[in-house]
C-alpha cells in the first residue's frame, strides 16, 4: 500500500510550503507538485490555493486533511496489529538527527537495539537538528534527535541523553578577534565582530535572549543551517559563533578554535530522542524507547 501521497499532502498541509515539504520528505519539488496535482485530479478538488506568496488549504483541502489523519493512523494500527501476531518484531524505523549526533550516540544506542532486533529496518538522515521536533510532529520521521526546546508541544514525547553547554567561539589565529569579547560587558566589541550564529533553534534562541539582556545588538556575518557548518566558518576566521559543546568536542577542526570566556554563560541544553507520545504504544517504537530506558 503507497502511503506516501498521503504523507506528503499532510506535511505540505502543516507547512504551507512546498520547499520546506520537499526538504522534510526528502523529494524533489517537482515530485511533491505532481504528487498533489495527482490527488487533487483523483478527488476532482482544489487541495491548496497557491500563488507566489503563500499556500493555503481550501474547505476541501482541510476535510480531506482529516480524512488523511485518520487513513494513516488507521493504516499504521492495522500494520503494527498484524506484526504483532509474529513472534518476531519486524518492520521500518526511520531516524532523523544531525551529522554530530549520528557519530556521537547512534553506535551507543543501535548496536544493542541492531542485536536484539535485526530484523527491523533503521533508515537515518541527517540534517539540522533544529528541525527535529518538527520531521516527528510532520510524520516524515519515526523518532528524532535534537534538544529539548523551551516548549516542547503537549503530543511529543521526549528521553534525555546528556547535555551539553553552549559556547562562544572564536578562531584560534588570529586571536584578536575573539579578545574584546571575554567578559562580554563591551558592546561595541559585539558591533565590530562580526557573528556566525544558526538559522533558527534552540542556540539561536538562547543566543538571542543573551543579547537583549545585555541590550546588545551584534554584527552579524551570517546564518547557517547545522553547527558544524558554524565551525567551520569560524575556524577559517569569518567571525565569532556559537555551537554545542559537544559539536565542538566531535569537530576536527577543534584544534583550530578557541572557546571564550564569555560571561554569564549561556543556558545549556538536554539532548535527547523525540516521538509522537501516541506511537509509543506501537511495537518498534515501543522497543527502541525501551531500549532507551535500559540502557541510560
Amino acid at each position: 500500500m503507497d502511503t506516501r501521497p498521503l504523507q506528503l499532502f499532510l506535511t505540505l498541509s502543516d507547512t504551507l510550503h512546498f520547499g520546506r515539504t520537499s526538504r522534510l520528505c526528502h523529494v524533489s519539488p517537482s515530485a511533491l507538485s505532481r504528487s498533489i496535482r495527482q490527488l487533487e485530479t483523483e478527488l476532482g478538488v482544489t487541495l491548496f490555493y497557491r500563488d507566489n506568496r503563500s499556500v493555503h488549504l481550501t474547505r476541501e483541502g482541510e476535510r480531506f486533511r482529516d480524512y488523511a489523519r485518520q487513513a494513516l493512523a488507521d493504516w499504521h494500527a492495522v500494520r503494527q496489529a498484524l506484526q504483532d501476531e509474529q513472534t518476531v518484531l519486524q518492520g521500518e524505523l526511520s531516524l532523523y538527527c544531525s551529522v554530530t549526533a549520528s557519530y556521537s550516540f547512534l553506535h551507543d544506542m543501535l548496536s544493542t537495539f541492531r542485536h536484539q532486533y535485526p530484523r527491523i529496518e533503521l533508515k537515518l538522515h541527517t540534517g539540522d537538528p533544529a528541525r527535529a521536533v518538527e520531521h516527528v510532529l510532520s510524520g516524515a520521521e519515526d523518532i528524532a534527535i535534537g534538544a529539548h526546546p523551551d516548549h516542547l508541544p503537549a503530543n511529543v514525547a521526549f528521553h534525555p541523553i546528556t547535555r551539553s553547554a553552549l559556547l562562544f567561539i572564536a578562531p584560534a589565529s588570529p586571536p584578536q578577534m575573539g579578545d574584546r569579547l571575554q567578559n562580554g560587558s563591551d558592546r561595541s566589541a559585539w558591533q565590530e565582530v562580526p557573528m556566525i550564529l544558526s538559522e533558527a533553534g534552540l542556540a539561536r534562541e538562547r543566543t538571542d535572549r543573551w543579547f537583549r539582556e545585555h541590550q546588545i545588538r551584534p554584527h552579524i556575518y551570517a546564518q547557517v543551517s547545522g553547527n558544524e557548518a558554524i565551525v567551520s566558518m569560524v575556524s577559517l576566521g569569518f567571525g565569532v559563533g556559537v555551537v554545542p559543546q559537544i559539536v565542538l568536542d566531535n569537530s576536527p577542526l577543534a584544534s583550530r578554535i578557541r572557546v571564550l570566556d564569555v560571561r554569564p554563560k549561556l543556558a545549556p541544553y538536554e539532548v535527547g530522542v523525540f516521538t509522537l507520545e501516541k506511537r509509543l504504544d506501537e511495537p518498534l517504537i515501543n522497543a527502541f524507547w525501551q531500549q532507551l530506558a535500559q540502557g541510560r
